[in-house]
């Protein structure tokens, strides 16, 4: 799930080969919060094959051309990686396996949420098989590690490729726009994770790949950090009141369709918390959280 201010800039094809192994099948289900729509990748170049994320739930066309591509390169799928628990991503379990694969015993794997969250998040009938930071899942022509990078949500894992020195990134890095998230300390340290990992392609959840990987996660931390600095200096310039998120949202953000707020909202609650962990300058005396 991401933010954007702006309508989506990139037109994505309902279907496109983006590499060898790698296949993208859009879930078109767009919206400002899910750009073009979700991303689902077919991976690998064999007989069976793995999916990355079911797009959401009530778009049959997204089925029709999954089938298609599976037709087309008389292949299957052998496992499910889910990138995280959003609907947006997870929506098209149940329509998959009753369309498509019609045996409950191909893999539905994905991170486990922390304090057994997982049962009361998911909306579909199917069962997960949780996997661990680090996992390897092989198939014909891929080889696909699990990296646990939180931020985003609590259970988003990004995928490694290794064949093609690629990165899955879910909805940690978007081909666009910034993404939303709950935890931004985690996802700054995710951030870092992605880049010492020097990819020279990145797959995302929303959006066009990206092949100036560096510069685009670059730019995404560079902008974190400007607007910690913004919300810092508001604060130290009005520090003889109590502030709340809203207020400082309203001050430093410009352009939020009104529908966005909420979201701009929860993005400025979770920088001050951000500070509030790392313990920096003493400023929360100045906000509510």
């Amino acid at each position: 799930m991401s933010i954007a201010y702006k309508t989506f800039k990139h037109a994505i094809p309902e279907i496109e080969r983006l590499s060898d192994r790698v296949i993208r099948i859009l879930g078109l289900n767009p919206s400002l919060m899910t750009l073009a729509g979700t991303n689902t990748y077919l991976i690998g170049t064999g007989k069976r094959r793995i999916l990355v994320d079911t797009g959401s739930k009530g778009f049959p066309k997204y089925i029709e051309n999954l089938q298609k591509v599976l037709k087309e390169n008389d292949t299957s799928i052998g496992k499910i990686i889910i990138t995280h628990w959003h609907n947006d991503h997870t929506g098209g379990i149940d329509e998959i396996y009753d369309n498509i694969l019609k045996n409950d015993d191909i893999p539905l794997l994905k991170f486990k949420m922390p304090d057994g969250k997982d049962s009361s998040l998911k909306k579909h009938s199917r069962t997960y098989q949780f996997i661990e930071d680090n996992d390897v899942f092989r198939v014909d022509g891929a080889t696909l590690r699990a990296l646990h990078t939180p931020g985003h949500c609590e259970d988003h894992i990004m995928l490694y490729l290794e064949e093609e020195n690629a990165l899955f990134s879910g909805d940690a890095v978007l081909g666009e726009g910034t993404a939303v998230f709950n935890d931004l300390f985690d996802l700054m340290e995710s951030l870092k994770k992605a880049l010492r990992l020097e990819p020279t392609v990145l797959y995302p959840g929303h959006g066009p790949l990206v092949t100036e990987v560096k510069e685009h996660i670059g730019a995404y931390i560079e902008h974190r950090n400007n607007r910690e600095i913004q919300i810092v200096n508001y604060l130290m310039k009005n520090a003889s009141d109590m502030h709340s998120a809203e207020e400082i949202m309203e001050a430093i953000y410009e352009n939020v369709p009104s529908q966005l707020h909420f979201k701009a909202v929860e993005n400025v609650h979770f920088h001050l918390m951000k500070l509030l962990k790392e313990k920096k300058t003493g400023i929360n005396k100045f906000f509510t959280v």
